[in-house]
């Protein structure tokens, strides 16, 4: 589709968007390149003495220029001006409730943690004002670990950008759709689908349908990727073909505006006087995505005993030990249960790896005694147990087994290597569920030593 906007008056600034044929481009990590305007791409090199259209070129590098061939990152943007001209004096800016690891702000006694939705605000927020930090893992500094937080949005920024230093951004929304505007094109998402935008990425955030909330994953480590398949084999689980990158979308707007910067756990800030949504082509294999978790392929077993929940793993963030990811993005969606003389639940365990879940919709299996609704968020942590509630414990243990489905419900988790630190904000918000931890004390002692 092509979106053109009215040009103003001759002695008033222009405001042009224009999209390339087509919305998105399919697969994961592939090379691409896409175009607003024919012939703005260079053919057979990246850099030439001059751009068509009197464009700057730049490179925008997402891993060292050296990183193996299999995990480069970079693309090359064609823009109206090179981000050194988005560039001004930058201020210190409020960065309200966003917190970056390291953030050691209030110690919470040990146990598994669970919050209510927290509510949207009545007071008109960007998403920029709305970010809440539940917990953060790890050493951005050090590029390793992570930032769990929910996002509240009751305006769309206006003449405001955003992008962030510290990492990876990945948008799980619960409540109402966004658009994200960035320079690379037009993702637009809803509750179902996530949106990945890669670290230096410059967006703007819009809610066109109302107020939005859901949750987001700050990934300071490497960047996400789909996981091995293994034995699986070549088949199931994400689908490379399945996501999106936005085909080529450029603003040529001229308008005081306000560029932010999060960089080193601060927000940074400075006004600029036209918009850096500015490429009208690039190409190459560093770029934003969008994936609908629906047509995730989930597998299972078929006969006995409940798989471990990494089979549902849609994105990983690897780390430097194999095995063992920085983050792994996992979804419990729609599926069948089939399995004989099996407690189907998920099994009461203890982790190495700390558990941020969410609820975009539906019951989760392992929670059906009420309290963790959509919106909800639970954290169970480094080496902490935790298992199915009673009702859920009792109605699994003497079910009739026959082939069941799980129809209507979306959860998910940000499992981490590094203890998950929780906020003071999280702390103290009247969302919190006191007494949560003791969830446990009401399963029944069963045992019998004269009954098998």
């Amino acid at each position: 589709m092509n979106i053109q906007a009215p040009r103003k008056g001759a002695d008033s600034s222009v405001s042009t968007v224009f999209q390339a044929n087509g919305s998105y481009l399919s697969g994961f990590g592939n090379g691409f390149e896409t175009e607003a305007l024919p012939g703005a791409l260079p053919i057979g090199r990246n850099s030439p003495q001059q751009c068509a259209y009197g464009l700057y070129a730049e490179q925008l590098s997402g891993s060292p220029f050296t990183a193996p061939r299999t995990t480069n990152e970079r693309s090359w943007l064609y823009r109206i001006r090179p981000t050194v001209t988005h560039w001004g004096e930058f201020q210190k800016a409020d960065i309200g409730l966003w917190r970056t690891a390291p953030a050691p702000e209030v110690e919470v006694p040990i146990a598994p943690m669970r919050w209510d939705p927290i509510p949207l605000p009545d007071e008109r927020v960007s998403f920029l004002e709305g970010v809440r930090t539940i917990t953060t893992a790890g050493d951005a500094g050090t590029q390793a670990g992570m930032g769990s937080h929910v996002y509240l949005i009751t305006r769309s920024m206006e003449d405001e950008y955003f992008y962030n230093a510290d990492g990876e951004m990945l948008f799980v929304p619960q409540q109402g759709s966004l658009r994200l505007w960035t320079e690379f094109g037009i993702i637009d998402i809803e509750p179902g689908e996530i949106a990945v935008i890669p670290r230096g990425v410059k967006i703007r955030v819009e809610i066109p349908n109302g107020p939005a909330r859901g949750y987001l994953c700050e990934n300071y480590g490497g960047a996400f990727t789909l996981p091995e398949r293994g034995p699986i084999g070549a088949n199931c689980l994400a689908n490379p073909r399945d996501f999106l990158t936005p085909v080529a979308a450029y603003e040529d707007k001229d308008a005081p505006s306000k560029m932010y910067v999060k960089w080193g756990g601060s927000l940074w800030a400075t006004d600029i006087d036209h918009s850096p949504l500015d490429v009208v082509a690039w190409h190459g294999n560093y770029a934003p995505y969008k994936y609908d978790l629906r047509r995730y392929s989930p597998v299972g077993p078929i006969l006995y005993d409940h798989a471990d929940p990494s089979i549902f793993t849609v994105l990983t963030s690897p780390s430097e030990t194999p095995g063992t990811a920085n983050i792994d993005f996992v979804i419990f969606p729609d599926r069948w249960l089939v399995t004989e003389d099996t407690f189907r639940p998920p099994w009461y365990h203890m982790n190495v790896m700390s558990e941020f879940m969410g609820l975009i919709y539906g019951v989760y299996d392992a929670k059906t005694g009420g309290g963790f609704v959509p919106g909800g968020i639970s954290l169970h942590n480094t080496m902490l147990p935790h298992g199915p509630d009673m009702d859920a414990f009792e109605k699994a243990s003497n079910v009739d087994l026959k082939p069941h489905k799980l129809e209507g419900t979306l959860a998910f988790m940000f499992e981490t290597r590094f203890p998950q630190k929780v906020t003071a904000f999280a702390a103290q918000t009247e969302s919190l569920q006191k007494g949560y931890g003791a969830y446990g004390h009401k399963l029944k002692k069963h045992f019998n030593p004269n009954q098998r």
